[in-house]
C-alpha cells in the first residue's frame, strides 16, 4: 500500500469498505483524489445500493445523485431533511427569502413552497432517480422546509473593461514532464464568451498548461498570445508560495491592491466571511479553506475579465463552492478552469477541451452530454492509447 498513489489508495479504501454488502457505509468524503469516471461509478453504485449510506462530501453532483435526505449540522444543532443537497439548498434559499420578506402573505408563502416541491418532484421524475428518492419527494410538507442558518461569501468580480475579441491564441505549444507528453502541438482560440474546461487522464497537464498562459513556467515549443484588452486573475493549484509571511489578513491583502486603506480592504476580506480578530491572524497559520478564500479575494481586487482557475473548489467548504459557482455562471468575461465538480462543469462550461499525449477533443456541449456521448468516448479511447 505505501507504494500506491493517493487516488489508488482511495480505491482500495473503497474496495474493502464495499466487499460483501455491508448492511452500514460510512463514507467520508469518498470523492477525494478520484477521477471524474470512478466518481461517475461509485454515484450509479451507491443509487442502487439498496443498505444504508451515511456520506460527508463537498461533491454537490454526488451528493445529489446518491443521497434521500440531508442532515445539516450548524450552530451545534443537527436537522435532518427529506431530500438532496440541491433540493436543501434551494428550499432553504427559498425560505430565507420569504422570512425576510414581511409584505407577503402566509398563504402566497405557502403556495410558493408547494410549487417549489411539484416542480423540483417533476424534474427528479425525468432523471434517473431511484423508486426510492422519487416516493420521498412525493412525501414532502411545506412544513419540513425551513431558512438555513449558513452564511455564504460574496464571491463577486467585476471586470474592469469589455474583453474584445481576441482573447486568447495558442499555436503548436508542447509540454512534457518527467519524460511523459501532457500535451502535444496545441493549437486552439478562445473565443469571446467562452467558459472552458480543460480535462485530462493526467491532471498535470491543466496546472501545466495554466502555468505556461500565465507566464510562470515555458512551454517545451510553441507560443501564446493575449488579445490587447484582455486583464486575466489566476487561482493557482499550489498556493503555498503567497502565504510564507508573518502579514496578518489585512497587510496580505494590501500586497495586491492599489488602494491600501484599511476599510476598503476589509470589505473584500468581508465579502469572503472574515471579519473581527480573524483578520489580524497570521497568514501563515490559516487552513487550507481560509488560504483559499483569502486567494479569492486577491482574485477579485484584479477586476479581469479571464479567470484561470486550477481545480478552484480544492479546500472550500460548501458554501463556498455554491457562492463561487453561481457566480462564474453568470461572469461576463471568459473563464478557462479545471475541475474535479461534476455540477460546478455542468453549469458553468460552454465548451470542453480534453487534453491527451496525442491531440486535444475540443467541443461546444455541457459535460453531462459530453461524458455520455459513444463518439468521444471513441475519440477519448485512441487519444490515449496511441
Amino acid at each position: 500500500m505505501k507504494d500506491l498513489s493517493g487516488k489508488q489508495k482511495v480505491r482500495v479504501l473503497l474496495a474493502r469498505a464495499l466487499f460483501g454488502q455491508p448492511d452500514n457505509l460510512l463514507l467520508d468524503e469518498p470523492t477525494n483524489d478520484l477521477d471524474l469516471e470512478t466518481v461517475n461509478w461509485l454515484e450509479n453504485y451507491l443509487s442502487n445500493f439498496e443498505n444504508t449510506v451515511l456520506v460527508v462530501s463537498h461533491d454537490r453532483h454526488f451528493l445529489d445523485s446518491v443521497c434521500t435526505h440531508t442532515v445539516d449540522i450548524d450552530f451545534g444543532k443537527l436537522q435532518l431533511f427529506a431530500g438532496n443537497y440541491s433540493f436543501w439548498y434551494e428550499s432553504s434559499q427559498l425560505a430565507l427569502r420569504q422570512q425576510q420578506n414581511q409584505n407577503k402573505k402566509a398563504e402566497e408563502k405557502k403556495k410558493e413552497l408547494e410549487e417549489f416541491i411539484r416542480r423540483f418532484s417533476a424534474n427528479v421524475a425525468k432523471s434517473k432517480q431511484t423508486t426510492s428518492r422519487k416516493k420521498m419527494l412525493e412525501k414532502l410538507n411545506i412544513e419540513e422546509i425551513k431558512p438555513s442558518s449558513r452564511r455564504y461569501p460574496g464571491i463577486i468580480f467585476t471586470p474592469n473593461r469589455e474583453p474584445g475579441n481576441q482573447i486568447l491564441e495558442i499555436k503548436g505549444l508542447t509540454k512534457s514532464m518527467d519524460g511523459k507528453v501532457l500535451f502535444k502541438d496545441l493549437n486552439l482560440n478562445v473565443e469571446k464568451d467562452d467558459k472552458i474546461v480543460f480535462l485530462s487522464r493526467d491532471p498535470r497537464a491543466m496546472t501545466a498548461l495554466f502555468q505556461i498562459i500565465n507566464g510562470e513556467e515555458d512551454a517545451d515549443e510553441g507560443t501564446y498570445q493575449w488579445g490587447q484588452t484582455i486583464t486575466t486573475a489566476y487561482l493557482p493549484l499550489d498556493n503555498s508560495k503567497f502565504f510564507n509571511s508573518d502579514y496578518n489578513l489585512i497587510e496580505w491583502l494590501s500586497q495586491f491592491a492599489a488602494d491600501t486603506n484599511e476599510v476598503f480592504l476589509k470589505g473584500f476580506l468581508g465579502r469572503m466571511l472574515f471579519s473581527g480578530e480573524e483578520l489580524l491572524k497570521k497568514v501563515s497559520v490559516l487552513s487550507g479553506g481560509e488560504k483559499m478564500r483569502c486567494m479569492i479575494s486577491r482574485m477579485m481586487l484584479k477586476d479581469a475579465n479571464t479567470l484561470i482557475l486550477d481545480t478552484p473548489t480544492n479546500h472550500l467548504d460548501l458554501e463556498s463552492i455554491q457562492a463561487f459557482n453561481n457566480t462564474l455562471r453568470t461572469f461576463k468575461g471568459n473563464v478557462l478552469f479545471a475541475s474535479h465538480d461534476h455540477e460546478f462543469i455542468q453549469t458553468v462550461a460552454n465548451r470542453i477541451i480534453e487534453l491527451t499525449p496525442n491531440g486535444i477533443i475540443d467541443k461546444i456541449m455541457d459535460y453531462d452530454d459530453y461524458i455520455t456521448d459513444p463518439l468521444v468516448a471513441e475519440m477519448r479511447e485512441k487519444l490515449y492509447k496511441k
